[in-house]
């Protein structure tokens, strides 16, 4: 091809794959743009490529959304700032396409090329196109069109402000709901580059209209509104506007709009301060803990500590704790735990006196709840507790439910509570865990589970990283090393996994003074798997022992199973074997 071609082959390239029937090929094609552009030059990609790409109407929405993507980033491809509003056209087209996260992807691009256009581009382009979108036949523009406005409203001169805050009016009361949910979700957006005298004459009005709609999808979403405005109202304001909003759909007829609230209320209490928090949002906290609904009190219960943390103790105490203690027995399984993920955070605010009487009985029966995931929520929050009534207490009150969990009938509950014993371990110190858990991470090397014998294996190892190799050599070797001799295989496999997993923590000396010898009589086993497994742990010790203990234990203990009968243990030795030649080859 001559060099007066080349120029033009990127480009041809590109028209073939976009036309192609591959999917791929057309994908492939659009991630490329940004080399194609290069390759192009700066003035061919503003007169050639983006043009095409305009008039480009391919029908499958993962071209789409890769194209509105690539485009987000072009600015540089088309010779910078002062050439961005070239790139609006092929954007405005795939804001009125049907697929929900094409336009998405189109408005997030536009906003990001709106963000770095100049004051003047934005007047001259960047506004009128807000505007097409707005007036645009299909709801899917006018849906689109929502997203923008928080770009366009800064730039503009005081006529077109006006002009704009009255469109958006109008959006905000289009015939589809779609719209006036777009309005609604961007409402803050928009809100927070309005002035605030305008604030109160023109977007209070729209928020109340978006209030009193009549689709709930509508009136969730202007639940967050609610939060956004309220940031930006002075506090009286807040109280005059927004709260009785609050209240109302505190006891809205739709469940969804109700959640919304419960998921909101904290943020709206910083919004209006703590005195109409107390007098207002109190009463409706209080009627959202004790809804009807479930997906709603799971949403109140799962704030009730950030909730009561801007309450005092004693309106704490008085209002959210009864409901806290009906929660703790409420029919719904996940109310419960969503209660117990948050309830602990409640001790540091209710102080340790309120904490012991009022809270511990209800951690006490969240711990001996029916379902696994209450009591595990419960115990994964410990170190809370123990802050404030300290560990004696809650070592009275607590270890009876671990230890009832740690030997529960469920294997899964078993399996929890082990994943939670380094954690434990590390709230509660090393005193208490010698004295109280210890023999139970013991115990669980041994149980009929082999799911359980794994993950206690694995446990040791934590507690080792958590305390330290000298309390392990103490406190957890010399009884794994005593069970090396159970009477049953699977025990003793067991017991040989957890040498395989303390060796690197506890480090070379320990390992060839203490461990390696359990693993080399191991060798000698009756039972085949028993002694394939000895080949893998071998080999798993190589890189920590001295090259020659390697040579003068690890290999003759091999060089003897490469010899058994088995052709497992023969194949696992002979590996472990290509080990040490490799580990000695590159010393």
């Amino acid at each position: 091809m001559s060099t007066m071609e080349e120029p033009l082959y990127p480009i041809a390239v590109l028209i073939d794959e976009l036309k192609n029937d591959d999917i791929q090929l057309r994908l492939n094609s659009i991630r490329r743009l940004s080399t194609i552009a290069r390759a192009l030059g700066e003035e061919r990609t503003r007169k050639e490529l983006i043009p095409f790409l305009s008039e480009n109407n391919d029908d499958d929405d993962e071209v789409l959304l890769a194209l509105a993507e690539e485009l987000g980033v072009f600015i540089p491809y088309v010779g910078g700032v002062e050439y961005a509003h070239v790139l609006l056209p092929p954007l405005e087209t795939l804001c009125t396409v049907e697929e929900t996260c094409v336009r998405d992807k189109a408005v997030e691009s536009l906003c990001r090329i709106g963000s770095q256009m100049r004051e003047t581009d934005l007047v001259d382009w960047f506004i009128p196109l807000v505007k097409r979108l707005a007036a645009g036949e299909w709801f899917t523009s006018r849906v689109s069109a929502c997203g923008l406005f928080h770009i366009a409203y800064p730039s503009a001169p005081e006529m077109l402000k006006t002009e704009l805050r009255s469109i958006y009016s109008q959006l905000c009361q289009d015939d589809m709901p779609m719209v006036r949910r777009s309005a609604a979700s961007n409402l803050g957006k928009f809100a927070a580059t309005v002035e605030s005298v305008h604030l109160k004459a023109d977007i209070l009005s729209i928020f109340e209209d978006l209030t009193q709609d009549d689709q709930d999808s509508v009136r969730l979403l202007a639940v967050e509104g609610c939060a956004a405005l309220g940031k930006l109202l002075e506090p009286q304001d807040c109280v005059a506007h927004i709260l009785p909003v609050i209240v109302n759909f505190s006891q809205d007829k739709s469940w969804r709009v109700r959640y919304m609230v419960a998921n909101q209320l904290y943020e709206l209490c910083e919004a209006v301060g703590p005195e109409p928090t107390r007098t207002d949002l109190v009463p409706a906290y209080v009627r959202l803990l004790r809804d009807n609904e479930a997906e709603v009190r799971i949403a109140a219960a799962g704030k009730v500590t950030k909730f009561c943390r801007i309450l005092s103790p004693e309106h704490a105490i008085q209002h959210i704790l009864p409901c806290v203690k009906e929660l703790s027995s409420d029919s719904s399984q996940h109310v419960r735990s969503a209660l117990a993920s948050v309830i602990m955070g409640m001790a540091p605010v209710l102080g340790k006196d309120a904490t012991i009487e009022q809270l511990l009985p209800i951690f006490l029966s969240l711990l001996k709840d029916e379902f696994p995931d209450v009591r595990l929520n419960i115990i994964s929050k410990l170190d809370q507790v123990n802050q404030v009534i300290g560990i004696d207490l809650l070592s009275q009150s607590l270890l009876p439910a671990i230890v009832e969990l740690a030997e529960d009938r469920h294997w899964r509950v078993r399996l929890a509570i082990i994943e939670y014993i380094p954690l434990l371990a590390s709230q509660l110190g090393v005193g208490f865990f010698d004295d109280k858990l210890g023999a139970l991470c013991m115990q669980w090397l041994q149980d009929k589970v082999y799911s359980i014998r794994d993950a206690a294996a694995n446990n040791l190892k934590r507690l080792a990283e958590e305390f330290g190799p000298e309390w392990a050599m103490e406190h957890i070797i010399p009884q794994v090393l005593e069970m090396s001799t159970n009477p049953h295989y699977l025990y003793r496999m067991t017991i040989i996994r957890a040498v395989s997993l303390l060796a690197p923590v506890m480090g070379s000396e320990i390992t060839c003074s203490k461990l390696l010898p359990v693993v080399v009589n191991a060798s000698k086993d009756r039972v085949s798997n028993m002694k394939f497994n000895v080949a893998k742990v071998l080999q798993s010790l190589i890189p920590i022992v001295d090259q020659s203990v390697a040579e003068k234990t690890i290999r003759p203990c091999l060089v003897e199973l490469s010899e058994d009968p088995d052709v497992d243990v023969r194949f696992f030795a002979n590996q472990a074997l290509q080990t040490i030649d490799s580990v000695m080859m590159s010393s």
